[in-house]
């Protein structure tokens, strides 16, 4: 913004332009005496009725949408209309990955971006105050570092984070993580970073938010496709479809059998990438080929118990079978 009493007429022009920005819309125009009044009050600048006209002719003539009409004049469109800002607005309330604080000042700036009729519609958020925010306040300088790390295809270190019984923060574990960034990505409110961690060669997902003490290595990150899977790079899409859960390890290809009216639910979860190989209409069943990571489907199918069967492989299935075997015994302990 403008600093107040600037008294330089050749910014008239961007001042005038300022006024139109906070004060006029498609629905509210200014008269040339309303423009007159707003640059005095916000900035400081006496002129007459003619230069005002004259500089809404320059800034028609640089592009600017401006609509001259016999109620006088409006700003009809501008970087971001009011839709788009609100939509801005509610990815920072529902973010998990961003501190109370942080979220707070964001959603001021955005609204700063509208003119003065614009009023973010949090208050239905009732809650917004409780909704899931971390603690860690070094999440948007991660995201910084992390950034110009994969940039310039550099290693980073940083410290692990869990939570005690306190709901503090503390060390998983004393030593750092030496990580290759390759990609960030967002999965249920939060940030993940997608890389590979150096003890091992596969591709391994870790929580932005639970990083502390990151910093950027000068030695040259590990080419992508050196890790094991990757040689023909990273189908984020794919990747992100067969890691729903953000777990690591193995990708399967799993037979499923559930009901039809799942359908929502698999394509929810899983895209449009996966197979339908038999339907049966007597029963309302269907058979389902998916590929994904074998912790995500183990905990999926448990999600979905009710409503999902695993038939391949038989692996998982004897798995799932013991989860749910040992999930009914501890609610069986309970009774005795």
């Amino acid at each position: 913004m403008f600093d107040h009493a600037i008294g330089n007429k050749k910014m008239l022009n961007m001042l005038v332009l300022e006024v139109l920005k906070d004060y006029s819309d498609e629905s509210h125009a200014l008269t040339q005496q309303d423009i007159l009044r707003k640059l005095k009050e916000d900035y400081g600048m006496e002129c007459d009725r003619r230069s005002v006209k004259n500089n809404v002719e320059y800034l028609l003539d640089f592009g600017f949408d401006i609509d001259m009409g016999k109620d006088g004049y409006r700003l009809m469109s501008r970087d971001f209309d009011n839709v788009e800002l609100q939509l801005l607005i509610n990815s920072v309330v529902f973010s998990k990955s961003l501190s109370k604080t942080q979220a707070k000042a964001l959603i001021g700036k955005l609204s700063r971006l509208g003119n003065c009729y614009f009023s973010p519609r949090v208050l239905h958020v009732s809650n917004f105050t409780d909704l899931q925010h971390t603690d860690n306040k070094q999440v948007m300088i991660n995201l910084d570092i992390i950034d110009e790390a994969i940039e310039q295809k550099k290693k980073i270190r940083f410290i692990y984070n869990t939570y005690n019984t306190e709901f503090k923060m503390m060390k998983k574990r004393p030593e750092p993580f030496i990580f290759n960034p390759y990609q960030i990505v967002i999965s249920n409110g939060r940030y993940y970073l997608v890389g590979n961690y150096d003890k091992y060669n596969t591709i391994s997902h870790y929580r932005i938010d639970k990083m502390t003490d990151m910093e950027m290595l000068p030695e040259q990150a590990k080419d992508l496709a050196s890790v094991d899977g990757m040689e023909n790079g990273l189908n984020l899409p794919k990747h992100m479809a067969e890691h729903i859960y953000m777990f690591s390890g193995n990708t399967i290809s799993v037979l499923l059998e559930t009901k039809q009216s799942t359908m929502d639910e698999l394509i929810d979860w899983f895209g449009r990438d996966f197979q339908v190989v038999k339907v049966d209409k007597d029963t309302g069943t269907m058979q389902v080929r998916i590929r994904c990571n074998e912790n995500a489907m183990e905990y999926w199918a448990l999600q979905y118990g009710l409503k999902v069967t695993i038939l391949e492989p038989l692996a998982l299935r004897e798995k799932v079978k013991k989860d749910i075997a040992a999930m009914m015994n501890k609610y069986q302990e309970k009774e005795s």
